[in-house]
């Protein structure tokens, strides 16, 4: 016969020897896991944003606060977490890990490293989500970020934050930094696509923090967030997870919140605050070139100009593909460094109504002396501006560039050797003449005699690079 009380004494000894553990947190247990989503019944205090404990070591974010229940996106622990697991709550949110150790790292947006080198030494994290700097804290925006499109000045950190790409076109990127010596002073966060949603969801959140910390400290910061676009769609799949009310496209109805509570943390601090800068370059994906997409207008909305690059114009072999009709700026030339600004006033008008006539000439017509003129110098001023990937011009170069390219001295070279010219003409400067980039100040304006000297060893350049007769065959090419 089955002893009753000795099954009863001996759970009872069971019972005596578990060690009480004193636990305040608060304590609820999981009614729903599925989908990277989990639905908590019995939790209390717990914030939005937070940050949650799961047995067994896992983790995940508190997105939907409702009367009976949370729910969360898992960050890790997807296929373990189950029916019935306890989950405690922490009262903190996501924080990511920073320091200058993460400087030339592949990390994740919780700042572990995912490249394979040597452990992250730092300690020291910041909340991946942040206020914004208050507007007595910033100063006004009056310094460019000089890039040479695509160079980087040293004296700037950069973050890239990759958000959904494959992780292919992100090795890409990362053997292209290499290559170029950038990768000493770059992070990059990383959430490739095969990733979990909600990592996606929190990387441009982390690389902002890792950005904040370098501009608490008084230094110059860019960070390139690549792309917004694939940060909604990450927003939206967790959103409809979570069975949010959707909005426009699907999207839940703080889409809008979601970019602006990100980018608004980018300022020029004061220089009571340490004159420390971040400077945010969103990207977001175009769909058959709809700029008026709910995504893009949310994002134009938010940041102080856009640079639109058009597909059309790259297959023709406009490169950078810039639209100038579409890329505007809302800064102005209040960041543009004087020399610059006096010499490029009308370019973006010129630029665009060359565009304008260009297209209507293609229904056939008679041209004019003028008209043909007009339409000549535009395609010149495309070809000045077309610039071969990795190729960088300083400042002085551009004054340079941009002087002679506006100047009547174009009349003499044919169109297809413009794009020639203006690759070359920098190197001849800083061989022949280098006294001339010394006097050029790009914070002054440009004097009509530095102008003068700018044109004539620009005419010297094209006499040396065709020959002593060079007005009859440049004449005879374009005929």
């Amino acid at each position: 016969m089955i002893d009753i009380q000795k099954i009863g004494r001996g759970i009872l000894d069971k019972l005596d020897s578990v060690q009480e553990i004193e636990d305040d947190r608060s304590c609820g247990r999981i009614t729903y896991a599925g989908d990277g989503i989990i639905h908590i019944s019995g939790l209390e205090d717990v914030k939005y944003n937070e940050l949650l404990e799961i047995q067994g070591g896992y983790h995940a974010l508190a997105l939907n606060l409702e009367k009976f229940s949370v729910g969360a996106v898992l960050l890790s622990g997807a296929e373990k977490v189950r029916y019935g697991d306890l989950v405690y709550s922490t009262g903190k949110t996501v924080q990511m890990r920073v320091g200058e150790e993460l400087l030339g790292r592949i990390v994740d947006p919780l700042g572990d490293p995912v490249d394979g080198l040597a452990a992250i030494a730092s300690q020291e994290y910041r909340p991946v989500e942040f206020p914004a700097p208050s507007i007595m804290d910033r100063a006004k925006v009056n310094k460019p970020l000089q890039t040479g499109i695509l160079a980087i000045d040293s004296m700037v950190i950069c973050i890239y934050v990759s958000i959904g790409q494959k992780a292919s076109s992100l090795a890409k990127i990362v053997n292209t930094l290499r290559n170029e010596g950038a990768l000493a002073y770059t992070c990059i966060v990383s959430s490739t696509a095969d990733d979990p949603v909600p990592l996606q969801y929190l990387a441009p959140y982390s690389g902002c923090a890792l950005a904040e910390y370098f501009m608490y400290q008084g230094k110059d910061v860019l960070i390139v967030y690549d792309d917004l676009s694939k940060h909604a769609v990450a927003y939206r799949t967790m959103g409809l997870l979570l069975k949010r009310p959707a909005g426009r496209e699907a999207y839940p109805g703080d889409v809008f919140y979601l970019h602006s509570r990100l980018l608004e943390r980018a300022a020029k601090l004061s220089e009571e605050k340490g004159g420390g800068s971040i400077t945010a370059l969103p990207i977001v994906e175009t769909l058959a070139g709809d700029i008026s997409a709910y995504i893009p207008t949310n994002v134009i909305s938010i940041t102080d100009g856009q640079i639109y690059l058009e597909s059309e114009l790259f297959n023709s072999g406009v490169r950078p593909a810039v639209n100038v009709g579409l890329s505007v700026s809302r800064v102005g030339g209040s960041a543009q460094r004087t020399a610059v600004r006096q010499i490029s006033g009308q370019l973006r008008v010129n630029l665009a109504q060359y565009r304008e006539l260009a297209i209507f000439m293609q229904f056939g017509s008679d041209l004019d002396a003028e008209t043909a003129k007009t339409l000549s110098r535009g395609a010149k001023m495309t070809d000045a501006l077309k610039q071969r990937q990795y190729l960088n011009y300083s400042v002085k170069d551009m004054v340079v560039l941009l002087t002679v390219s506006q100047s009547d001295l174009v009349d003499k070279i044919p169109e297809k050797r413009m794009h020639a010219f203006v690759e070359g003409l920098p190197d001849y400067i800083r061989v022949n003449r280098p006294q001339l980039l010394e006097a050029i100040d790009p914070d002054k304006k440009v004097s009509e005699e530095l102008r003068s000297k700018m044109l004539a060893v620009a005419a010297e350049y094209i006499d040396c690079s065709v020959g002593e007769d060079a007005a009859r065959p440049l004449a005879a090419e374009e005929n």
